[in-house]
């Protein structure tokens, strides 16, 4: 049977793959399986450090180990905030990242104190320190690229700057762009303000689809060869989460989104990832700021 996104293929275990590509979790506040940091020692690169408050976490995986190339889906803190710092540990090595981000990794002042008027005291405890990434480490993409072997996409809908990767040996590196997925729980849409675009998202979709990868990695977390299925769930949550935003408050938002969790998860463990990664209390926001700005075109493009 054919899907939306290509021929449909019923889940299966990855097969070796030519060469390693370890996920280390650096267990954001100490929760397993919440970000997924990518790593090929062999070809000297990461894709998505994490925070830096599981900055140790991280060097304790790696080792002795250091990357030439960090990879940046995007820049939000949970994908991102540890760069400048393993800079510090790391000053030869290269960093992609999309140029509507390039500027705030930088100089992160206005993105880290805007941050921190949303997460008060917070802030630390979940992101710890924000250090600037020195510009000539920076290699700024726009979408489109073909780079040492790998190919560029400008993908957003979840933030401005989202890019994804297809590797060579066909994984393709979507940070958040493909949603969440953990363990037996089901491809859910992280979509926190202020980027959240549903059309644009849809778009990006189409965009990985086309590449045809042999499997997707996300950072919410881990690897899947289901490709078709893994999408055309994406799709159908983005859409349905849609029409829940719009019908709903902050609070029953929240609701909805833990019980979509609870109902389609198997235990505590991914239920507590789930949580973690995509809090629900942080979802609706965004979803209601896109539906804010589509009626505004409109009434703006109404004769």
């Amino acid at each position: 049977m054919a899907g939306l996104y290509g021929p449909r293929r019923a889940a299966e275990p990855l097969p070796d793959p030519p060469r390693v590509i370890e996920e280390i979790d650096v267990r954001l506040l100490g929760v397993a399986r919440t970000v997924c940091c990518y790593v090929d020692r062999d070809e000297g690169w990461l894709v998505d450090p994490g925070p830096q408050s599981c900055e140790a976490t991280l060097l304790q995986g790696l080792g002795d180990w250091a990357p030439e190339r960090i990879l940046l889906t995007h820049i939000h803190f949970d994908h991102a905030g540890a760069t400048g710092a393993l800079l510090r540990r790391w000053p030869g090595a290269e960093v992609w990242v999309h140029e509507r981000g390039a500027r705030h990794l930088a100089d992160p002042e206005r993105l880290v104190a805007s941050a921190r008027r949303i997460y008060g005291e917070d802030f630390d405890r979940l992101w710890g320190e924000v250090t600037a990434v020195p510009e000539d480490r920076l290699v700024v993409l726009s979408g489109g690229e073909r780079r040492d072997g790998w190919e560029v996409a400008y993908t957003p809908g979840h933030a401005s700057h989202h890019v994804a990767y297809l590797h060579p040996d066909g994984t393709a590196f979507c940070g958040d762009v493909a949603g969440v997925r953990i363990l037996d729980g089901p491809v859910l849409p992280p979509t926190p303000p202020p980027d959240i675009d549903l059309d644009l998202w849809a778009q990006s979709i189409r965009t990985v689809a086309a590449w045809e990868p042999r499997d997707i990695a996300v950072t919410h977390f881990g690897r899947w060869s289901d490709v078709t299925v893994h999408l055309e769930e994406l799709v159908a949550a983005l859409e349905r989460w849609g029409r829940v935003a719009r019908e709903t408050d902050a609070a029953g938002f929240a609701r909805h989104v833990q019980q979509e969790v609870e109902a389609g998860t198997g235990g505590d463990v991914a239920r507590e990832a789930y949580t973690r990664a995509n809090p629900p209390e942080t979802l609706w926001a965004g979803l209601d700021r896109y539906w804010a700005k589509k009626a505004e075109r409109e009434a703006a493009d109404a004769p």
